[in-house]
């Protein structure tokens, strides 16, 4: 059986101006984790946060985070991020980004954080086959990363099912981009657990009420 369905709420939709609001408004609707996509202009067309805010929403959560490093080297960054970051937080990079994943992810899980490792839409699962015993969680963009509110791809649907077949009971597969009560069912009939949402949560009228109806959703998908 896989790991239970969790819900991750991306604040690259959130208003940036009552981050705080937002956040504390969600975590009415127990959401699972915080979705918290740090780009750098270099990796993918945007810049968003670094770990200055990320330490700062630290202080104002005890949801977990989630923290997607769309960046270069982040063999560089990453020490950043676990400072500002906690125990049992998630920080996932990019495969296609460094030539030393095994390092990064030992780092990582050696601070007591939970590893990750991400594929672009094109990026074919056998490029992290050899990590998937040491990980905690992949997760599979299904958009090209770096803005919100782009259209869902279902090209990547057999990459959620390989990487399930490859992990079926121990690994978070996880799921970013274009997200909604439709695309959600599809990725949870192939094996993904941990769905990002941005757009479907944040700018919905009544974002608890769209927690609640995604993770419904999603468990109706998972007993099928």
């Amino acid at each position: 059986m896989q790991p239970e369905i969790k819900i991750s709420a991306s604040i690259l939709a959130a208003n940036p101006v009552r981050l705080e609001e937002e956040i504390k408004r969600i975590e009415g609707a127990a959401i699972d984790l915080i979705h918290i996509d740090v780009m750098d202009g270099h990796f993918v067309p945007n810049i968003t946060m670094g770990p200055f805010i990320v330490k700062g929403i630290k202080k104002i959560t005890r949801v977990p985070l989630d923290i997607h490093l769309m960046i270069s080297h982040p063999e560089f960054y990453v020490k950043d991020f676990v400072d500002a970051a906690g125990e049992g937080d998630f920080i996932t990079f990019h495969i296609e980004t460094t030539r030393m994943p095994e390092a990064i992810i030992s780092f990582i899980k050696s601070k007591g954080l939970k590893a990750g490792v991400s594929l672009n839409p094109l990026t074919p699962v056998k490029s992290i086959e050899h990590l998937i015993e040491s990980l905690d969680m992949a997760l599979v963009m299904s958009v090209n990363p770096g803005f919100e509110g782009q259209k869902f791809i279902p090209d990547v649907l057999p990459k959620i099912a390989a990487l399930r077949n490859a992990s079926p009971d121990k690994l978070e597969i996880e799921v970013d981009g274009g997200i909604n009560n439709e695309t959600i069912t599809q990725t949870v009939r192939q094996g993904a657990n941990v769905i990002v949402a941005a757009t479907a949560i944040f700018k919905a009228d009544d974002p608890c009420a769209a927690i609640r109806t995604l993770r419904q959703k999603a468990k109706e998908a998972a007993k099928r």
